[in-house]
């Protein structure tokens, strides 16, 4: 079910629920120029017991664009905030890509309102990194509107290693395509200009999965290692053969594994969700 947010200083942001409300609460954080369309293929293999939410972030989709305020602070802000106006004191909170650092600023600004974190072919750092310079020196600092489809499909199918159905990638392209290059250059400049804030990982107390596909061409395999050795209760899942978005490439396996990591990990009986207060109406 399609939704929408209102948060603090009139910023809206759509999301898309499935499951019951009276179940775990999982956030799921899309990577950059997605939405909350990006997670449709995982949500839809979920189990009923998880309240899946997928919120589309500032600037991305149909959410509200603000100016300025495309920082992982900012973003991680806004999660919070919507945590607060869907009345969830707490909650699992899974990221892919950009969606993956965000949550981890969201874990260590906010410890308190997260109880596991899932990772997707995330990063320790974007400033610096190599492929995301030269994307914004040869392409993302100049786009102006309108973007040329071409350059978005290319950017899409560059983040998989295998293949996704043509409507699915349709969709993933239009979403895109929403995104006033303002954003996107924006964005990718707070990627590259944002202090590196992974000496604080390690601050990160709660269950932790890291999905990483051993093809990916933006994520190296290092910064997995890194995550994994420096979040105490982390733990590395490697994909072989597959690229970026390993829930677009192998969403039944991406839900399979990821239930399993939330039963072992956080996921209490419907008591004791409501007990804590983590489902409050």
């Amino acid at each position: 079910m399609m939704n929408t947010v209102k948060l603090p200083h009139d910023l809206w942001l759509p999301f898309l629920e499935v499951g019951d409300r009276a179940g775990l609460p999982v956030v799921f954080l899309h990577g950059v120029t997605d939405s909350c369309h990006s997670f449709e293929p995982l949500l839809e293999r979920l189990p009923s017991s998880i309240r899946a939410i997928a919120l589309t972030l500032r600037g991305h989709g149909d959410a509200t664009r603000p100016v300025a305020g495309y920082l992982y602070e900012d973003f991680a802000g806004d999660v919070r905030d919507a945590l607060d106006a869907l009345r969830l004191d707490r909650a699992v909170v899974v990221g892919h890509s950009m969606g993956g650092l965000v949550a981890q600023r969201v874990a260590i600004d906010y410890p308190d309102r997260v109880l596991a974190l899932a990772l997707m072919g995330t990063f320790r750092t974007l400033r610096g990194h190599e492929g995301v310079q030269s994307l914004w020196h040869s392409t993302v600092s100049q786009l102006r509107d309108p973007i040329d489809p071409a350059f978005v499909r290319a950017f899409q199918r560059s983040t998989i290693a295998t293949d996704m159905p043509a409507t699915f990638e349709d969709l993933v392209v239009s979403e895109s395509l929403k995104v006033p290059a303002r954003v996107w250059r924006a964005t990718f400049s707070g990627f590259l200009s944002s202090p590196d804030f992974s000496d604080r990982v390690a601050s990160i107390t709660v269950p932790t999965q890291i999905t990483w596909g051993d093809r990916d061409l933006f994520s190296p395999r290092q910064d997995q290692l890194f995550l994994a050795e420096r979040i105490p209760r982390a733990r590395l899942r490697t994909y072989p053969g597959l690229g970026h978005a390993v829930h677009w490439e192998a969403p039944a396996r991406t839900a399979r594994d990821l239930v399993a990591f939330l039963d072992e990990a956080v996921r209490p009986a419907p008591a004791a969700l409501a007990a804590a207060g983590l489902n409050r109406r």
